[in-house]
């Protein structure tokens, strides 16, 4: 009886887990495109003949932020659902 107890817990603190380390990979996402956005936004204005170089810099950083949040969040619904 008592190990059920201890297995239902762990369960249960599983899936609290994954739950919040989904949430904390897409706040972490969130932020972290931000602040791409915001300092490729003064890199620009700072030297508007990089503009398209930065640009380009910018969406490839933001494209593996979001790619590693996306994966962060797929292994945490693993965890929750199996």
């Amino acid at each position: 009886m008592m190990t059920l107890f201890i297995l239902l817990q762990a369960a249960a603190l599983g899936s609290l887990g994954a739950a919040l380390g989904a949430g904390l990979a897409v706040i972490g996402a969130g932020l972290g495109i931000g602040l791409i956005g915001s300092k490729a936004m003064e890199a620009i204005a700072r030297q508007p003949e990089a503009g398209g170089d930065i640009r380009s810099n910018m969406i490839l950083a933001a494209a593996l932020v979001e790619g590693v949040a996306f994966f962060a969040v797929v292994l945490c619904l693993l965890v929750l659902f199996l």
